[in-house]
């Protein structure tokens, strides 16, 4: 059981969502969805990330933009950095996953949401583009609307950050293979190898 912990305003995990559906599949492992809040993550234990976007390393800032290209084209996916609005408000969309995944919804659902938000600059943090996104996933809007302000939904995907934290994450994604933890969309080889080891 791969346990996959993410954001879908994270560009990182938009590759790792993508590139270990296929891998799950291939070596006939079931993946556990676990939405989070990233940005709870980064208040508690990661403030750097905050320090690096108000004082960027030009060089390493334009790296990481290449990199992301090149990653994006090896997985095939259109990646653009959101002119408009970056960081976004994800939390009605994680929230959404979170109401999702009993229904089976939560793969196409969360795929969307990324494929709006990275490649083409809608901000999911508003309603408007939720629901168009739900339309398109059939998903019917004004139970959605109801569903992610159920107390129950907001408070798994806090215990979901939680957790997330209590287990020495710092990010996301994160993926674990029981207590092995997995950082980043760049570490899925590992994860592959330690899969075939069993």
């Amino acid at each position: 059981m791969i346990e996959f912990f993410f954001d879908c305003s994270s560009p990182w995990t938009y590759l790792a969502f993508h590139n270990i559906q296929p891998l799950a599949a291939e070596l006939k492992a079931p993946v556990q969805w676990r939405p989070i809040l990233v940005g709870g993550v980064f208040n508690s234990v990661n403030p750097s990330v905050y320090a690096s976007r108000e004082h960027p390393v030009p060089a390493k800032r334009d790296y990481m933009l290449k990199d992301l290209q090149d990653w994006a084209r090896l997985a095939g996916l259109k990646m653009v950095m959101p002119p408009t609005v970056f960081p976004v408000n994800s939390v009605k969309a994680m929230r959404g996953c979170i109401w999702l995944e009993a229904q089976g919804k939560l793969v196409p659902f969360a795929s969307a949401v990324f494929e709006a938000y990275w490649g083409g600059d809608q901000d999911i943090s508003q309603d408007a583009v939720l629901a168009d996104i739900c339309r398109r996933c059939d998903i019917d809007v004004p139970a959605f609307m109801v569903g992610i302000a159920e107390p129950a939904v907001k408070a798994q995907l806090k215990a979901n950050t939680d957790e997330l934290i209590a287990r020495g994450g710092f990010g996301s994604p994160t993926m674990y293979l029981g207590d092995d933890m997995y950082f980043g969309n760049d570490r899925l080889p590992l994860l592959r190898q330690a899969l075939r080891r069993g």
